[in-house]
């Protein structure tokens, strides 16, 4: 009787109790083996604790409306695996996911029989990552950060063509540490010398950082929040504003993501591709640029999920962090506000829970407690008596198919019905309520 032979996932996954170790000394051993995939990109590196992915969204989809063969590595999914990696509005197909991570794990057999630590789970994934997009031969490729930067395994790359650092606030402190500073000094971390860095980021403490590091590294720093910029539209399905961007005048930019935030993210993407051009790294049309940026959605970020006469109005936000959590109840209120909402929410443990339900409450007093499908998990019952320290009214549903349910059963009473927390909860929810 045959084994059945296990798929591409399943043998990624197996890297899994390796952890999650910072550093890049497995990532450099391992992409030596595979030739060194990624010194053949061109690669834009994005980093950040909020919109770094939506960032990436906008870069990615201008250098596809303007037909260049672009690649785009995320993390984490939300639906399926091969949502990591795309290439040309696809996603990297099972076959191609099947071959390319035997490949990768032969060299992974050599780095073992050297007595080496092994690459881990991530480690992997990116160097999968690298050796498909050298195989499509991208013009270009947005990579995005997985965890801070110092150590994260994209940061092997030595020669990008742009650097951009997002917001920055308080999250996975555990690892990255416990201050703003400490914290920014690992985003700042995948600044090279001479490459230019734009930053989105607010706080002074995280500015300081970056400025100080770009300093050293000899690069040009673009910071947008001193960029004139004019909201003139918006609304839950995107917002049209005007913006100056190095004496350019950008105006009449639509976008297709809802929230004030996702406005900043644009704004950060706009600079950056307006520099690469400068520079003759890139050459995009206004006409391709504002189809880019008014094409790009990001899923699972402030997401109707209902359709434009249904109500109530059903919504998903991966809101995991303190300041996601702020920038959901901004949009909320701003869209919605007045309304009855119930929120369904999840989260994992080793997350700041109470900072962020401090935004949810912001939201609404009415909750659904579940849980994500992750070992990291926090108990429902847990998650239900944090929200009713502070004032919240909880019904405690554990499964996350029943919570929906439940959901559905009380939609009635609610203007609004939103789905927040982790990526892992809202990845679930999001392929059941489209079923």
């Amino acid at each position: 009787m045959s084994v059945p032979t296990k798929n591409a996932i399943e043998k990624i996954h197996e890297f899994q109790r390796f952890g999650s170790i910072l550093g890049l000394e497995r990532m450099t051993e391992l992409l030596e083996l595979l030739g060194n995939p990624e010194k053949e990109l061109k690669i834009i590196h994005v980093a950040g604790t909020n919109g770094k992915g939506s960032v990436c969204r906008y870069i990615y989809s201008v250098l596809e409306a303007q037909g260049y063969k672009a690649g785009l590595y995320t993390s984490p999914f939300l639906e399926q695996f091969n949502e990591r990696v795309e290439f040309d509005g696809n996603y990297i197909t099972d076959d191609e996911l099947d071959r390319l991570t035997d490949t990768v794990l032969e060299a992974v057999k050599i780095i073992k029989k050297r007595g080496h630590q092994s690459p881990t789970e991530f480690e992997v994934i990116t160097a999968i990552a690298f050796m498909y997009f050298k195989e499509k031969n991208c013009d270009y490729v947005v990579l995005e950060v997985g965890l801070g930067g110092t150590g994260d395994s994209t940061n092997v790359c030595r020669e990008p063509l742009m650097t951009v650092i997002t917001s920055i606030s308080m999250d996975h402190m555990d690892r990255l540490g416990g201050t703003i500073e400490q914290i920014a000094g690992e985003k700042a971390g995948i600044i090279k010398e001479g490459c230019p860095v734009v930053t989105g980021a607010k706080d002074i403490r995280a500015l300081r950082v970056i400025r100080e590091k770009a300093q050293k590294k000899g690069s040009m720093l673009f910071e947008t929040e001193g960029i004139p910029l004019t909201v003139t539209e918006e609304g839950p399905e995107g917002s049209t504003f005007d913006a100056v961007i190095q004496g350019v005048d950008f105006s009449d930019v639509k976008i297709s993501m809802g929230g004030r935030h996702q406005v900043e993210n644009a704004v950060v993407a706009l600079c950056a591709l307006s520099i690469m051009e400068e520079r003759g790294d890139v050459k995009i049309s206004r006409e391709n640029l504002y189809r880019g940026m008014a094409e790009a959605l990001q899923p699972g970020r402030f997401e109707l999920i209902s359709q434009p006469d249904e109500k109530p109005v059903v919504i998903i936000d991966g809101a995991h962090n303190s300041d996601g959590a702020e920038a959901l109840a901004k949009t909320i209120e701003s869209n919605y506000g007045g309304s009855r909402v119930l929120m369904v929410t999840g989260m994992l443990e080793d997350k700041d829970v109470d900072s962020i339900l401090a935004g949810f409450v912001k939201i609404t007093k009415d909750f659904i407690t579940t849980e994500p499908d992750n070992p990291r998990k926090l108990k429902a019952e847990s998650l239900a008596r944090r929200l009713e320290d502070l004032g919240g009214e909880c019904i405690v549903v554990p499964d996350i198919e029943r919570a929906c349910r439940m959901a559905e059963e009380r939609k009635e009473g609610y203007d609004v019905v939103v789905y927040a927390g982790s990526l892992y909860l809202i990845g679930k929810v999001r392929s059941l309520l489209k079923k």
